[in-house]
Order: C-alpha cells, then structure tokens, then sequence
C-alpha cells in the first residue's frame, strides 16, 4: 500500500497517472483469482475511468487537491445518483435509485478523486464482523489461508484498500466501523466527531451514533481526506512531540479478555511510547461500567434501525440476514420512556467522561480485543456469532456513545496478526487528534 502523500509525489513526478493508478486497481477488482468478487457490489469501470482522464487534464494544468486522480471506494450505503442504494441487503434491490449524489460522495468528486465502487458491508451495517450471508465475506488480507473475518461493517472498504483496489476507502461508524476493519486488517481508520461530516444521502442504521470516515494506509492519508468530506481548510498534521503528551490508558472494560497476541502487542506499545517520552496514567475509568448499564434497555441502534427498516421487515422480513433481524427486532421490548431515559443518561455520561479525561491529550486502548477469527466457525455458530460480534464492538463503540472523535494506528510487527491502537480524542477535538495520532504513527506503526 503506498500512501497518500506518495502517490500525489509520483502523480506530479508524471511518474504515473490517474488512468494508469485507476486501471490497476480496476484490474485487482475484476480479478478473479482475488477477492474482488466479495469486496465489491459494484464496479464503476467505465465511470471512473472518464474521471481518471479529467483528472489527469487537472493535473496538467496544476489545478488539483489531495485526492486529484486517486482511486477511492465507497461503502454501499452512499447514494450515487442513478443507483440503488441496497445497504448490503438484497431486500432493497427495487428500492428507486438514488436521484443525487450523498454530500460526501459530491465532495469526492468535486476534488478529483476517482471513484472506483461500491464495497461490500454487514446487511444495514448492523455488525463489527463483516460476514454477509448474501454476497459473501471478503477475506482478511492476513493469512489467507484460514479465511479470517475482514471486520465490520466497512468490510469490503478495508479489503479495498489492502488489495491494491483503491488508494482509499470511506465507510460508516457506528460502532467501531471504520475501526474495526482497520484494526483487523492492518490499515489507519478514522472515525471523527459525528457532526462533523454530513451523513444525508448515507441510508443510517442510527441516527444518534452514525460517523463517516476514511480507512488508509496512514494518518496523512485518513487527514486528506477528512479535510475534503468534512469541507474543512486544508490543513496537513502538525508534529508533536511525544516525549510529555499525557495518555490516558483506562482499566475499566476495556483491557477485560484481550488474546494473548493482542495483550502482548499492546504491553510492547506501551513500552515503545513510554520509551518515547509519553506521559502514560492508567487509571480506573469506572463510567465505563455505565455504558452497558445504560444500554441494557436496548440501546439506540435497534430502535432507530427498526423505525428505519419497520416497512422492509413487514414487507419481506424472510430476505433479511437472520443474524441482522434478530437484532433489529429487539426493539419490540423498549418502551418509549426507555429511549427517553437512555439519551438522558447518555448526555450525563458524556459529561462525567469529559471532566475526567480533559486532563489528558488522548485516552488509548487496544482498538479489537483479538486478532481476526476464523469466518466459518462464525457462520456455523450463532452463539459463537453472537458472543464475538459483541467483543469486537466493545471498545470502539465507547467513542460513539461518548460522541467523541477516534483513531485506529496499525501497531503490530509487519509480517504478523494485524493489531490496533485506539487513539479517541475530544468531541470537536479531531484536528487535534490526528496531529497526536500522525506523532504516535512514527513511534509504534509502520510508516516512516
């Protein structure tokens, strides 16, 4: 994988171009030796190889941004004016086609990119596993062998971009969704503050927790192109210097059943940053504890996802992912007062979260308590199905229900399991976070 940066060096060297980068990566999708297949639900080979063309006319000329020419993916829930946007559920295939671009997707093209596809997910993004019982589950980059779990929901976005399909891919995060896939496969996810990136035109699973983010190759790459879906100024991380940043590392929850690859990657992390000079606090973070309280009633997800899908599951429910209706359907046991109750509980847990850690630059942890499993026990097994979804979810989702930005560094030794390191940030704090986070990358990660 090449970054970013690089590869806008190698477009103004005319060391290549947008057509021959675009090409290639259209190549690796229709391949079928590879997982192109599974990863993508759509391939845009004739489109983005007319916008390669214009962006190689922009680049001639010096009018470009960071995304000029660089092949991107994006998630099936995007509109794409002219195109069904099926969420990765077959139940939506008559759904109308979209009649505009989603926001996010207008920025995109707006700053040259080229946009390669659509990419495989969880049905309505509704998992941190990445399994679809409907198009298939692309495999993790790491030994392929095995066939291991690519993470979710954002599962084909992350196989993009490790497979040589894009330069980058943009995904949803309401759970660790960008994270999760980032964290497994080896790759920098981003998910910022929700707000901050428009989510119309993007079919929701919740509308209180749903973030758009970038998942890359570094953090310079998930920082150019939060800039543009964001419609931020152009503004390239700033240095810090590790050596007195203030890290919190909480141990409520979320050190609780790590596997002993993740355990001892995340022990040698700590090392590395504490050699480097970081202030490093552990200490009890015991709201954590409220979160799950907090949700026992059922949480936002499965009643804002049920009013989203109520008419699809009346309509044809039998055309669902089982694993995914099962979920949805837990919205019959929550009163109205419940949800009530959970957004005020939420806003006081915020709260209390953001007296304790503003005495920190960030709070870290490990991004997945585990490496990848294997996908066909998880296909055979649905208790097993069950129990490793909810682990995968678990730290991530602490960001989301904090309302706070978060960052996934690739943290483990080339050649071995993909690990992350979870970096969260301040709500409105992400500038900040991924000048911490592109400081980090050079002590713990694998860019140089």
């Amino acid at each position: 994988m090449k970054t970013i940066p690089a590869l806008n060096a190698a477009l103004n060297a005319n060391e290549t171009s947008s057509a021959e980068l675009t090409a290639d990566c259209l190549a690796h999708i229709n391949d079928p030796a590879g997982e192109g297949a599974r990863t993508f639900l759509a391939a845009f080979d004739d489109s983005a190889m007319r916008e390669a063309e214009i962006a190689d006319r922009r680049l001639e000329v010096g009018s470009q941004t960071a995304l000029t020419g660089l092949p991107i993916s994006i998630k099936d829930l995007f509109d794409v004016a002219g195109q069904v946007t099926r969420a990765g559920s077959k139940v939506r295939n008559d759904a109308p086609a979209a009649t505009v671009d989603a926001p996010v997707v207008a920025r995109l093209r707006a700053a040259g990119a080229t946009l390669v596809g659509r990419t495989n997910m969880t049905e309505f993004a509704y998992s941190g596993l990445g399994l679809n019982p409907h198009y298939g589950t692309p495999a993790n980059p790491f030994d392929r062998a095995t066939r291991r779990i690519p993470g979710g929901s954002s599962a084909g976005a992350a196989i993009s971009v490790t497979d040589g399909m894009a330069a980058a891919a943009i995904g949803s995060d309401t759970g660790g969704s960008v994270r999760i896939p980032a964290a497994f496969c080896g790759l920098t996810g981003f998910k910022p503050t929700a707000r901050r990136v428009p989510t119309a035109g993007v079919f929701p699973l919740s509308y209180t927790l749903d973030s758009i983010g970038p998942l890359a190759a570094s953090v310079a790459c998930c920082a150019a192109i939060d800039r543009i879906i964001a419609d931020q100024p152009s503004e390239t991380p700033r240095p810090i210097n590790v050596a007195g940043l203030r890290l919190a590392i909480p141990e409520t929850i979320v050190l609780d059943d790590l596997d002993d690859t993740v355990a001892g990657v995340f022990d040698e992390t700590i090392r590395k940053l504490s050699e480097a000079g970081a202030r490093l606090t552990h200490l009890q973070f015991d709201l954590l504890n409220d979160i799950p309280a907090a949700n026992a009633s059922g949480g936002f997800v499965a009643p804002e996802c049920y009013n989203i899908t109520r008419d699809l599951l009346q309509q044809a429910p039998e055309a669902f992912d089982p694993r995914v209706i099962s979920r949805i359907l837990k919205a019959d046991t929550m009163a109205a007062a419940d949800y009530v109750q959970l957004c005020q509980k939420r806003q006081d847990i915020i709260n209390r979260a953001d007296l304790i850690s503003r005495e920190f630059d960030a709070v870290i942890m490990p991004t997945v308590p585990m490496i990848a499993p294997a996908i066909a026990p998880l296909e055979a097994d649905d208790r097993l199905y069950a129990k490793t979804n909810m682990l995968a979810l678990r730290n991530c989702s602490i960001g989301n229900f904090l309302d706070r930005c978060a960052i996934t560094l690739p943290c483990h030794r080339r050649g071995e399991a993909p690990v992350g390191l979870m970096v969260m940030g301040e709500t409105m704090g992400d500038q900040r976070l991924l000048d911490i986070a592109a400081s980090l990358e050079k002590v713990i990660g694998h860019i140089e």
